[in-house]
């Protein structure tokens, strides 16, 4: 027993892993989200339930469930599970694996399935050192990727193996994950956490589909509370902007809030107002609006706003489009200001959309 462990039992506090780990669902069944693979009768489900798995490499954004998905499968398949970061294990570490993956399946008929997060960070020396055990079935690889795999692992490694794509979970979902923490947790429940209906939509929006910082925020937010009269617990919506160190504009990409706001740029531009169509632009993107979405509509407004009254609008604007695919963000927003700022700063005329217009009529 070292000295930091004395000193943990001295204390006589027990440290509790973060929410996001005891919330981590345990079974198929408490999964959330990802039902194209996992829903009743789809192709991942069925494999799991038939026990029919092949090596696999689970694509997506962070906070999806990729560790998770991968810890179940082995669970529901009784299968030895080992887990390592390409961020910090080496070829030496997978070989130490597969020699008990060799074990596992010659003395006790048992399956072994490796877990490799961010399996892009392995060169291919690396990758190649896990080739021959797929092959022979001595380990079952489940990889996780944030990044394209076409791209990022080798192509032997890429025949041997089945790609599917984890989505960032929906609206829904992330309050579905919410409502089982505050409901389900044991902490959470000792304490009478309460999350008041707006605190909860900010955490929904902030989360951005990502489950793990949805769970991170109320883990920091209800440390942060003072119990009322009744004993219970409020996360309120300044609680969490506290904790987010954030004030959170509320933006739904595909609701009102989108409607609103693209028009409110819009006609801040046509109105000749660049600090408004600035500051407009900058509410869609911190939203995570699609930068290019506001650069297309740029061009139609170019034309449809500015038309001859400044012909070279439709060319700068076309070249903002241009800029911001290949540059990407955050740089893009750089590139976004300079031509809202320029279309708003220049004569208008809408002749050509009502002369169009006039002549389909």
């Amino acid at each position: 027993m070292d000295l930091f462990n004395q000193q943990i039992e001295s204390s006589g506090k027990k440290q509790l892993p973060p929410l996001a780990e005891r919330m981590r669902p345990r079974h198929l069944d408490e999964f959330v989200g990802q039902q194209h693979l996992i829903g009743p009768g789809k192709v991942l489900r069925q494999a799991i339930e038939q026990d029919k798995l092949v090596s696999m490499i689970f694509w997506g954004p962070p906070g999806v469930g990729k560790t998770t998905l991968a810890r179940i499968i082995a669970r529901e398949t009784q299968s030895e599970f080992f887990s390592i970061s390409a961020v910090t294990a080496g070829v030496k570490d997978v070989r130490q694996i597969i020699e008990k993956g060799e074990f596992n399946r010659e003395q006790l008929g048992k399956r072994t399935i490796l877990f490799i997060d961010e399996i892009h960070r392995f060169n291919k020396a690396q990758q190649d050192a896990l080739l021959h055990s797929i092959e022979d079935g001595t380990l079952l690889l489940i990889g996780a990727t944030t990044e394209n795999p076409s791209f990022e692992v080798i192509s032997p490694l890429l025949s041997r193996t089945r790609v599917y794509t984890l989505n960032p979970f929906t609206k829904e979902e992330i309050a579905a994950i919410i409502d089982r923490a505050v409901e389900k947790d044991e902490i959470l429940k000792e304490m009478k956490i309460v999350l008041t209906d707006q605190a909860k939509q900010i955490l929904i929006h902030h989360a951005a589909g990502d489950a793990r910082i949805a769970l991170n925020a109320i883990d920091l937010a209800w440390q942060l509370t003072v119990a009322g009269e009744n004993g219970a617990r409020e996360i309120t919506q300044e609680l969490l902007e506290e904790v987010l160190q954030k004030r959170t504009l509320i933006y739904d990409k595909k609701g009102d809030y989108h409607y609103d706001l693209i028009s409110a740029f819009i006609k801040s531009i046509r109105g000749s107002d660049p600090d408004a169509a600035v500051y407009w632009m900058a509410r869609m993107l911190d939203g995570g609006e699609d930068p290019k979405f506001i650069a297309r509509r740029m061009i139609i407004l170019a034309s449809e706003d500015i038309g001859n009254a400044h012909p070279q609008a439709l060319v700068v604007a076309t070249s903002a489009f241009t800029a911001v695919n290949y540059v990407g963000m955050p740089e893009a927003q750089i590139i976004l200001s300079q031509a809202a700022t320029y279309l708003a700063s220049v004569p208008k005329s809408n002749a050509a959309y009502l002369a169009i217009h006039q002549a389909m009529k």
